[in-house]
């Protein structure tokens, strides 16, 4: 048995229709009390751990960045720590906001981490203490999650072309779009070549491919979708968030498809079953 911590967000949905799983939810394991996740993990004896949970309230983390660092710093430092008693692999999920998001070259695995937001520097505190305590693990850095279910750019941009058939979307932001569901495949998939092979312990990054524009995203979800909507491709400062966004997502995914054999999905493909999945399209 896989134990996974998070139970109705997106990676945490798709985990439990793929894998044998026990999925904690907040009321069983809450990230703000990192000890008990600890001791979750301590009760259950899994095979290995999945950490599919995560304040990602990127603008309120601005505000709230003591809040987003116990939940994504601190409470990924005490599951690995847990698990590095037990001998069990930790297999968390990261995100691209570690890096500085500036330049156009996709960002390796190894390269310097710069945060330029709350939600990043939390984020990081979590990959640095999953490292310190010494247990085997998979940090996977990803971007850009979609999915049928919870909130995301997806199910934003349908929602919002029901009622506008025109859209400002900004288009200096570059990223691969990552379906949840097959982040939750390469979980699985790490989790079972960790405990066969130790040696794999690492940070990864996964993201779908080809990468993108906001704007050129939204123009395809409406071209998949059969949705009358105009896009008009406009710059990162025309539209101001509290947190900082990066202008450069791209990621590097050599490194995963090398040791685990995991290619980089192509996200449209996904795009069409998650529209199918919303009954959008037949």
């Amino acid at each position: 048995m896989i134990l996974v911590f998070g139970k109705t967000g997106q990676v945490a949905t798709e985990l439990q229709r793929l894998g044998d799983v026990v999925a904690l939810g907040r009321d069983q394991a809450d990230l703000s009390n990192p000890a008990a996740c600890a001791d979750a993990i301590r009760e259950y004896a899994p095979r290995a751990v999945i950490n599919a949970a995560a304040y990602t309230a990127v603008d309120r983390a601005e505000k709230e960045e003591a809040l987003a660092t116990i939940i994504n710093g601190d409470a990924p430092t005490a599951m690995a720590q847990a698990c590095a008693e037990l001998d069990i692999p930790l297999i968390h999920i990261s995100t691209d906001y570690v890096f500085a998001g500036t330049g156009d070259a996709p960002w390796l695995p190894d390269d310097r981490t710069a945060p330029q937001n709350a939600y990043g520097r939390s984020k990081l505190a979590g990959e640095i203490g999953i490292r310190k305590s010494g247990v085997v693990h998979a940090i996977l850095r990803t971007s850009w999650v979609v999915s049928a279910h919870g909130t995301n750019f997806v199910k934003t941009m349908l929602r919002l072309s029901d009622t506008r058939d025109a859209l400002n979307i900004v288009a200096d932001q570059i990223g691969g779009p990552t379906p949840a569901r097959d982040i939750a495949a390469a979980c699985l998939q790490m989790a079972e070549q960790l405990i066969a092979d130790l040696s794999k312990s690492g940070t990864y990054h996964y993201s779908g491919g080809p990468d993108v524009s906001w704007a050129d995203f939204a123009t395809e979800i409406f071209e998949q979708a059969g949705k009358a909507v105009t896009v008009t491709p406009i710059p990162t400062t025309d539209y101001p968030t509290p947190a900082k966004r990066p202008l450069n997502s791209r990621m590097d995914c050599g490194a995963t498809q090398q040791a685990f054999g995991i290619p980089r999905p192509d996200w449209r493909d996904e795009l069409n079953t998650i529209l199918q999945d919303l009954e959008v399209i037949s």
